[in-house]
């Protein structure tokens, strides 16, 4: 086999070209139309009473998301060590401080029974991490947000378009924070989005995102700026531009076709792995989850994963674990965590992989395991 099989990567369609041709031929690349138009078409795909904000990428949504909420030195947020750098630098970026939480090793979410246990007089935040798309085990997390009174900020980067219990992920909760980057479920090249019912929460975060210019943001829907203004609250240039708003339009569009081809690829792996005894799904149900990432816990990881990449074959760790490094690192170990690491591994699954790739990449791991 010559070619190599991607790991991910975004499906981009005439379709989104012709879109940023036409923004850029308006000559207004910044937040403007567009970025009102994408964030009414999130809100109705959602069939979701919550308020949409639009930003720069996921990163930005999540500490947007944070700011807003008060968070400063010595403030402390629940979170699981195994995610993506982005949602600590995010809490870290406040100053307040990430604490890191054991994970469930069935579903790798947030070991609510840990977190519990983690809580002090400082802790106001907890922020569950849909890891892999899924988000099993959000009813514990709200339960214990209510018992101590704490803010839940949903790191729902991988989550657009799954849904939790039948409903979409973004219909119900506290904050949740979306990521529209390159490889996500639907792009708008970068880009992140915000929802929440709590009014004044969405007004902090509408300025904010505009170097904290207070209702910049009807100005700015209307490509216009505003001259003679005030502003009380640090803020940042984390809004999203036309440009990506546009790309992220086209993809909200095809986003049933990505859902199929992406679920279709979950549920033939969990098919072809299901007798095989050194290999492990997670328990998500893909009528559901819409994967970002498709991962599974293996018997020999790095052998296998070494096997792989020498046949052409893309394969990831998701995620190396934030306690263990320098910045984040704990003086107490996280041994569910740290032992799931050792097994996770990452398959190829995107909208343009084919049958044929899948099928290599499946009979290349039952090789390797004589299965």
């Amino acid at each position: 086999m010559s070619g190599k099989i991607r790991l991910s990567k975004s499906s981009v369609s005439q379709a989104e070209k012709d879109a940023v041709v036409k923004v850029l031929d308006k000559e207004y690349l910044g937040m403007g139309e567009e970025v009102k138009l994408f964030e009414e078409k999130i809100k109705n795909y959602l069939e979701t009473s919550m308020d949409v904000v639009c930003v720069s990428t996921g990163t930005s949504a999540l500490h947007l998301a944070l700011s807003a909420l008060g968070l400063k030195d010595g403030d402390e947020v629940l979170v699981p060590s195994l995610t993506y750098i982005a949602s600590y630098q995010a809490i870290s970026a406040t100053g307040a401080k990430p604490i890191s939480c054991e994970i469930n090793p069935n579903t790798l979410f947030l070991d609510v029974d840990d977190a519990k246990a983690k809580i002090t007089k400082n802790t106001k935040v907890i922020m569950p991490v849909h890891y892999a798309s899924s988000s099993k085990g959000m009813d514990e997390v709200y339960e214990l947000a209510q018992e101590f009174r704490l803010r839940v900020v949903e790191d729902a980067a991988q989550a657009f378009g799954s849904k939790r219990d039948g409903k979409l992920v973004g219909t119900q909760g506290d904050i949740i924070c979306f990521s529209f980057d390159g490889i996500k479920n639907i792009t708008s090249g970068e880009g992140g989005a915000i929802l929440s019912n709590d009014k004044e929460f969405i007004q902090k975060v509408q300025d904010a995102r505009l170097l904290g210019v207070e209702k910049d943001t009807d100005k700015r829907y209307a490509s216009q700026r505003s001259w003679d203004f005030d502003v009380k609250e640090q803020g940042f240039r984390y809004h999203m531009s036309n440009i990506m708003a546009s790309i992220g339009i086209v993809q909200l569009d095809r986003l049933e076709d990505f859902k199929i081809k992406r679920q279709n690829i979950a549920k033939k792996y969990v098919q072809a792995f299901r007798h095989i005894e050194q290999i492990q799904t997670l328990d998500f149900n893909f009528d559901e989850v819409l994967p970002h990432i498709f991962v599974i816990k293996v018997d020999k990881r790095d052998e296998l994963r070494e096997y792989l990449i020498a046949n052409n074959i893309e394969c990831g760790i998701h995620y190396k674990l934030n306690h263990l490094l320098s910045k984040y690192k704990t003086d107490y170990v996280l041994p569910i965590t740290e032992k799931i690491y050792e097994d996770i591994l990452t398959l190829p699954c995107h909208f343009d992989l084919t049958e044929m790739e899948q099928d290599i990449v499946i009979n290349r791991i039952r090789e390797f395991y004589n299965a």
